[in-house]
Order: structure tokens, then sequence, then C-alpha cells
């Protein structure tokens, strides 16, 4: 890289210290010891969505990573064990329009809607109103370790979600057809499936194929496994309809869109650190089949390489929600880039109660 292009890179680059700032991060740490309901509250008074995907199509962001011991981007081991950084590259994605909404655990769903209660408190723009928020219930199978692929509901379950006016549910199941430990994994989405229904409560279900290799589990990306993969998991529990699937990209995506004819949801993997590969995938995988129908993505959109995670979400709901093609939706992301960097200023300010 030319010293010009390291200077821009670092002109570019997101500073989560200017959009999350140190008073706000307080706050939260002291609302959840003096006033523990307060999220609970706020859950309760966050407007919701009449439908979950008004136009049939959705772009979510994906951050339930640090639950199962995930906190690797690129070089940097402990990225996403940086708290402050995950949660406002999170908040700085759901500041767009073009974001539907966004799947975490509960920890991280909770400081969401305290950040929501402050602002609806002070009188400006509640952030997570009509957004769809989804829990991650599965976090137990932590990567590696030696029970990995039994992966229990360790979260929030299905009767939780309900409580909190959640939008749906999420499970990760990953299936080695030599590890019996996928199967009682399988059961536990079953019944987690079985529950949501029970509950009318959309349910987005991850199957991976996968393999033991020296690194840990890899995904398994072809368009054979992930097709038969596709017609397992659209089995499972008693009913599919609340259900939709999140796979990944893979060469021949026509034949894995027709191996179902639940909605997808294509799930991006490890940050490229180049928004280009990605959102040209997801253009693929929306051309792949009707059923196909946008994107839920963690790391590719909150880790950008240098580039704003607002810029990189923007484009991506432009494709999803706009049907552009890639390389508009990647010129168009100069025009956001850096723009609202002061958009929860006002959630800073209120007691900090210690």
């Amino acid at each position: 890289m030319t010293f010009v292009a390291r200077e821009i890179a670092m002109i570019n680059m997101f500073q989560s210290a200017e959009f999350l700032s140190d008073a706000l991060l307080a706050r939260l740490t002291a609302t959840r010891v003096s006033d523990p309901d307060f999220s609970w509250r706020a859950a309760q008074a966050r407007v919701r969505r009449t439908h979950l995907a008004p136009d049939g199509k959705l772009n979510l962001l994906a951050a339930d990573h640090p639950a199962r011991n995930v906190t690797r981007v690129g070089d940097d081991a402990l990225a996403m064990a940086d708290r402050r950084d995950y949660l406002a590259r999170i908040l700085r994605v759901l500041s767009s329009a073009r974001v539907d909404g966004v799947m975490a655990t509960m920890d991280v769903l909770e400081d969401l809607l305290s950040i929501d209660g402050f602002l609806r408190a002070s009188g400006a723009v509640a952030l997570l109103d009509e957004k769809v928020l989804i829990a991650s219930l599965n976090r137990g199978g932590l990567a590696g370790s030696s029970w990995e692929l039994d992966d229990p509901l360790t979260g929030a379950t299905p009767e939780a979600c309900h409580a909190w006016h959640l939008d749906g549910a999420k499970i990760l199941l990953r299936v080695d057809e030599k590890d019996p430990a996928s199967l009682k994994t399988m059961l536990a989405s079953a019944r987690a499936v079985n529950q949501c229904n029970a509950l009318h409560l959309p349910m987005f279900l991850e199957p991976l194929p996968v393999t033991k290799t020296d690194k840990g589990y890899t995904v398994i990306k072809t368009s054979e496994a992930l097709a038969r993969l596709a017609g397992v998991a659209s089995a499972l529990g008693d009913s599919s309809r609340y259900l939709w699937l999140k796979l990944p990209y893979c060469e021949d995506y026509q034949r894995v869109a027709r191996s179902t004819t639940l909605p997808i949801l294509l799930l991006g993997g490890e940050s490229a650190g180049d928004p280009a590969p990605f959102l040209r995938q997801l253009e693929s995988a929306l051309r792949a089949g009707p059923n196909v129908r946008g994107a839920l993505v963690g790391r590719n959109v909150l880790y950008p390489g240098a580039e704003d995670p607002l810029a990189m979400a923007e484009a991506a709901g432009r494709i999803v929600h706009e049907g552009w093609p890639a390389d508009r939706a990647l010129a168009s992301m100069a025009q956001v880039r850096g723009a609202g960097m002061d958009r929860l200023r006002v959630a800073s300010k209120g007691s900090a109660a210690r």
C-alpha cells in the first residue's frame, strides 16, 4: 500500500470513540447497576413492525460472535472483544434506514435497548422503532472447544424472546456427519423451532455442513453440501411456516436456492477486509432464485477494512431493497462515509448513578 493509500485509509477509518462516547458507555453500566429493568421497559415501549419484511426482503446485521468465543477480525485476535468498539459499530449500522435490524445475544440487545430508552427519554428519535430484533439462542458450542458441535441453547429461550417483544430467534446448526454431537444440536434446534411455532415467532436457522481440520471446523461451501443440508433443515420441527434459512454463498448458488421454498438470507463469514467481494456475492445470490431474500451478515459489515460500517450497510441495503448492482452500490459508499457521527450525543447525557 502506498503512502497516499495509507493516508486515505486512515481518513476513512471508523473511529468508535467518536460515535459511542465514554459518557454513554459509563451510563450503560451505571444503568445496569441502578436500574436493571431499564432495558426491559425500553423493550416494552419499542414500536414494532406490523410485518417482518414489508417488501419481502431483509437486510439484517449479525452480532452474536463474542458469545461463542469468536473475537478475531483479520490479524486482531481480540477485535470483537472490545465491547465499546463492537457496540459502536452495531449502532452505526443500525442508524441506516436501509438496515432492517439486528440479530444478537441478549447482553448486546439489552445495551441497544437501553440506548434506545435513553434516546426516547430525551425526546430524540428512537433508534430501534420498526427495527427487527432477533435473539441468538445457542452459543454453547464454543469455538475451539472439545464439545464445539454439541451446541445447546445457552442464550435466550423462545419464551424470553416473546416476553421481550423481540421479532425472531436464531439457531446455528453445524453438522459433521462423523460427529454424533451434531445430532444433539439438531434435536435442540427442532425443539426450538417447535417452541417458536407455538409463539408465532419467526426462526432464522443457520445450517452449516462442516468438517474437522487442524485449524478447527471448516464450512463445506459447495452447492451439493449446502443443498442437501438445506433440505434437512427445512424439515426440522412441527412446521416450517415461520422458518427462514441463513446460508453462505458458493458457486452454483442456484442449486442451493432450488433445494427449498423457504426464504434464504445470505451470511457473510469472516471479514474480507474489503467491501467488494461480499457485495458482489450478495448481488449474485439474489439472482440465484426468488427465495433468496436478503442478507444476515456480521463481520463483513461491521469490519469492512478501513471503510465506515454505515457505508457498507447502506451499500448492502441498496442491493437488497433497491436492486442496485454491486458496482453501483460500491460507488455510492463515498457519499455515506463519515456522515452523522454525532447521532448518539444526546444519549450520553443523563445521570450516571454510582
